[in-house]
């Protein structure tokens, strides 16, 4: 989530808009601040938080890539089954959906990623990755931890909620488009609004922030492989040079968003992988390439990727040689744009203004960066919020995300599984409400 750190640099369409009643909750502030503070000092309790530092500890010890993470998922369905929580298992492989409330509608969801990444972890701790070459470094421990905490807060008052919140812990989040196939295998039928939570090591511990429409880009991936002819470096005319041609195409692809792009629509391609020769008087028969290309639209993707592949091929015969471009749309499908939906946000502001003061939430600004939570979005009403981890005296201001020195200020822990309990039942409570007054007033 290399995001998070042009997020907060900047700081000072598909998506379904449906407020669900969601407006008429600015009458219930009071009401919203003492449930917001009474499911934070819960989790604030010696033993609550005792368990909430235990549960994300054993996570990060053990990190698990996308769609191999059986024992995250063992685990989670252990600590589900410890508090009385029926689930569905497996989803999409590895996830699991577990169900809290009536079962009635309506239905709410919450979302934890649980995939890490091919990092090798350097912090020296006692609770450092115990699998070599992986890690938890974009702070998806943390985020199965809160949700964890969240629904033994939503189990303690699962008699008194107005409806059903669905607990999605997804799998393969980092490239892989976890919650895709999530969406595909009818997981989420039927929900009315889901709401996710993701760490920041850049906004201080405990700080909250998201926007309303447009937030992060749609995000595809390419892999070229320029084919020519090999040969002695002596003698360049006898060869078709796939070195020269790759550069050309790298060139002329920065042209695709300097010429071809409104200079007021963000658009991003950027080639970030060249491998081709191994030796300096010998020119190799192919050069491979790998790179990456967003915008802030769906249409600008799409555009984009036509694009790409024509400038490559174009670009490898001038040089007589010839290119084929790979967008690896089933195994690192693209993410569509990120788009929240406008009344959820305003709830989840209030909410997290409930939670820890006005002055600690912000309004972020859109970023380039990628998150596959944006599928959910183009489905139903969705919004993503960040929460701060950042804390100088524990030296958690030296990493960002995706970094194998990330550090996280576990006093986050109850603010995000408060946070999520507290936005699941007043978005419960405010549907069911508004719901009754149309039908007295219908």
């Amino acid at each position: 989530m290399e995001w998070l750190r042009i997020v907060f640099l900047l700081l000072p369409t598909l998506a379904v808009h449906v407020s669900w009643g969601l407006e008429s909750t600015a009458g219930s502030r009071p009401e919203l601040s003492q449930l917001s503070r009474q499911l934070l000092d819960s989790a604030r309790e010696p033993e609550f938080f005792d368990w909430l530092r235990k549960v994300r500890r054993k996570i990060h010890e053990n990190p698990e890539l996308a769609f191999e993470e059986e024992e995250t998922s063992r685990f989670i369905r252990s600590e589900l089954d410890s508090l009385g929580i029926e689930y569905t298992w497996p989803v999409a492989k590895t996830g699991v959906v577990a169900s809290i409330g009536s079962g009635l509608q309506p239905w709410f969801a919450l979302r934890a990623d649980m995939d890490a990444l091919p990092i090798q972890e350097l912090v020296e701790w006692e609770h450092k990755s115990k699998n070599p070459g992986k890690m938890h470094a974009c702070g998806h421990d943390v985020h199965v931890s809160m949700m964890l905490g969240a629904a033994k807060l939503l189990q303690l008052k699962s008699k008194q909620l107005k409806g059903t919140i669905k607990l999605v812990f997804q799998p393969a989040e980092e490239g892989h488009a976890g919650a895709y196939h999530m969406l595909k295998e009818g997981a989420l039928d039927g929900i009315h609004g889901i709401f996710g939570l993701h760490v920041s090591p850049e906004m201080p511990a405990g700080t909250i922030g998201s926007r309303p429409g447009p937030f992060l880009a749609g995000s595809g991936r390419f892999l070229v492989t320029v084919q020519g002819k090999g040969g002695h470096a002596a003698a360049p005319h006898l060869t078709a040079d796939p070195i020269l041609a790759a550069c050309s195409v790298i060139l002329a692809l920065q042209q695709l968003v300097s010429r071809e792009t409104d200079p007021l629509e963000p658009r991003v391609v950027t080639v970030g992988f060249v491998k081709g020769g191994q030796a300096d008087n010998v020119i190799p028969e192919s050069v491979l390439l790998k790179g990456t290309f967003r915008s802030m639209t769906l249409e600008g993707l799409h555009y984009l990727q036509r694009r790409i592949k024509e400038v490559i091929e174009m670009q490898a015969s001038v040089h007589k040689c010839t290119a084929t471009t790979d967008f690896m749309l089933e195994k690192m499908r693209p993410y569509p744009p990120l788009v929240i939906d406008e009344a959820l946000y305003e709830h989840g502001k209030r909410v997290s203004e409930a939670l820890v003061g006005e002055p600690n939430v912000y309004l972020l600004p859109m970023s380039m960066g990628a998150e596959d939570f944006s599928f959910y979005t183009h489905q139903m009403a969705a919004a993503l919020f960040m929460i701060g981890t950042k804390n100088d005296t524990l030296g958690s201001n030296t990493a960002d995300l995706h970094s194998p020195f990330l550090v996280i200020d576990e006093e986050v822990l109850p603010i995000g599984a408060a946070l999520h309990a507290a936005v699941a039942i007043s978005f419960l409570d405010n549907t069911t409400d508004a719901a009754v007054t149309q039908s007295l007033t219908s």
